[in-house]
């Protein structure tokens, strides 16, 4: 028990909100009085991770297994315990790649690969005594849709990612499912595909269903644990149930992937939402630069900071992943032109090397001995490490960016992307809502939801807040990186995500090993815009050095 207090206050400490041990003489970006006087918001503990131990719902009051499977049940008739045993062994925990070549070499099918993963949900995700409440939905044509693609195969122009179940963070659009972000009030929230599901489908990319999360993206209730939403239940870890967080608010995406439920899935990140559960679930996970991939049709936090990004077993699947994911949308205000096409990302990745690379560690993480050895695998694999000591810099209004972002950007989601026949017209009109029914729709409060009601600003002040937050959060990285000619910096999980957030800088955390009570930990790769090629690389060269991702035991 005291180990769990000491990591409940470690992760407070360092979820989102720059640490108490940042504490140098230099100076923050000069704020302007405009910020200077808002009311205090630099506080980010109600989005941060809580240490939960009792929780107040664990299966969900608003969906059960029967009505997640009723649909797909009678096209599963032909699926027997023995077609699962034969291809166990062909599937389980191999990456895409592998995948691609079994079913070259004819040893299963697409449809066979789906069925594969809906067994597994089946049998391990609900109300059962192993149970993780990861999987909100199943795409209804899942395996029509699977056969389809075994009929049109192409080897020769296939990308990698093609006949691949992916399952999607339930806040992001997909037709046949509602998008529902977790919540009551978006049950019926039935929408046309996100850009990204777009891109996904164009390359061949199967749909498999919708993942949990916490609810609104963890932007909703404060006193409340990572993981759990109204829709979906309490999504638990699969390296101990109920013991160990799940992480969020991209918790359904990291569960399932590590349970081997999806070839892959994508989550969304507005600070450490896919680097909290991808590390606390020992899976590998991408926040891109802002803009590289589409948030358009995705339930938003902030367009100044969301985005969405890839969570996968491996490196190498990240990389795909992420190609498939990438590329321009003309609705999307912050979406890049990129000067590459795929395949980019996922091209030449073995022949990575780190020789001549220089990263900065941090002196006092260097007392994590998971930490500490993987430095020393880096400089096994020949880069050069440079101790530094984190800045002494702040994240002024941080929370209040969120406010003000989500007031405006919620209603124009609901407006341009959400189901024409809801309702709500503004944040208010959901708490209203949430209030007809709030043991159902809320148990845990809506403390945040106030706080983007009642936050208010001028346009000025508010761009003053957003470039003070953006130059404070560059300035954590470009200086010790400038200063020592680094390529970029060591972390772990997502203590430094919200720099990393406000900076727009891409950041991909990989499984570096499980503390002494079986807690997972991630060393996290954070560099500068548009690097996420060669964060994978790196990533790459560790990953495969150090092999430290190991399958939780009782799902296999």
């Amino acid at each position: 028990m005291r180990y769990l207090l000491l990591l409940s206050l470690f992760l407070l400490t360092y979820n989102c909100k720059p640490s108490d041990e940042k504490k140098t003489n230099s100076k923050d970006f000069e704020i302007p009085k405009a910020v200077e006087d808002t009311k205090d918001k630099d506080d980010l503990s109600d989005i941060s991770t809580k240490d939960f131990r009792e929780f107040k719902v664990l299966d969900s009051k608003n969906l059960t297994k029967t009505e997640i499977w009723k649909t797909i049940n009678p096209e599963m008739e032909d699926f027997k315990d023995a077609d699962y045993s034969r291809l166990k062994p062909l599937i389980l925990d191999q990456d895409i790649p592998t995948l691609q070549q079994q079913i070259t070499d004819g040893k299963f099918n697409y449809q066979e690969l789906v069925k594969f993963y809906l067994y597994r949900i089946r049998e391990f995700d609900r109300e059962n005594s192993l149970s993780l409440n990861s999987v909100i939905a199943i795409n209804p044509n899942i395996i029509k849709q699977a056969y389809a693609l075994d009929e049109l195969i192409d080897y020769d122009s296939i990308h990698p990612i093609y006949g691949m179940p992916i399952l999607l963070k339930d806040n992001i659009n997909a037709s046949g499912m509602p998008t529902t972000a977790g919540a009551v009030a978006l049950k019926n929230n039935t929408t046309k595909d996100a850009f990204i599901v777009t891109q996904l489908k164009s390359k061949g990319a199967l749909i498999l269903g919708k993942a949990n999360l916490s609810e609104w993206a963890y932007f909703f209730c404060g006193e409340c644990p990572s993981g759990y939403s109204a829709i979906g239940g309490q999504t638990l870890n699969p390296y101990g149930r109920r013991i160990i967080d799940t992480g969020g608010s991209s918790s359904g995406s990291g569960v399932a992937v590590t349970a081997n439920f999806c070839a892959a899935a994508i989550g969304s990140e507005t600070s450490g939402s896919i680097l909290s559960p991808a590390s606390q679930n020992s899976t590998v996970g991408l926040k891109p630069t802002i803009g590289l991939v589409s948030r358009s049709g995705i339930v938003p936090i902030s367009s100044t900071l969301d985005t969405a990004g890839p969570i996968t077993k491996n490196v190498i699947d990240n990389a795909i992943l992420l190609d498939a994911l990438f590329g321009e949308d003309l609705s999307d205000s912050k979406s890049i032109y990129s000067l590459w096409e795929s395949p980019f990302y996922y091209k030449d990745l073995n022949n990575a090397t780190l020789n001549g690379k220089r990263f900065g560690a941090f002196k006092n993480l260097l007392e994590d001995p998971l930490y500490a050895n993987a430095i020393a695998v880096l400089k096994q694999q020949g880069a050069e490490i440079v101790e530094i000591e984190p800045a002494d810099i702040k994240l002024p209004g941080f929370l209040r960016l969120l406010n003000l972002d989500m007031k405006v950007d919620l209603v124009n989601y609901l407006k341009d992307y959400g189901n024409p026949y809801l309702e709500y017209k503004s944040i208010e009109d959901i708490m209203a809502f949430n209030r007809t029914d709030s043991l159902n729709s809320m148990p845990y409060g809506q403390k945040l939801f106030y706080g983007v009601s009642e936050d208010l600003s001028s346009a000025l002040e508010f761009d003053a807040l957003k470039g003070v937050l953006k130059t404070n959060g560059k300035r954590f990285f470009d200086d010790p990186m400038t200063a020592q000619n680094l390529d970029g910096i060591l972390s772990v999980n997502n203590y430094h995500a919200g720099f990393a957030a406000v900076a727009e800088y891409p950041a991909l955390t990989v499984p570096m090993g499980y503390t002494e009570e079986g807690v997972p930990k991630g060393l996290t790769f954070i560099s500068s815009r548009l690097r996420e090629k060669q964060i994978l690389e790196w990533a790459y060269v560790y990953e495969q050095a150090s092999k430290m991702r190991v399958a939780p035991k009782n799902y296999n």
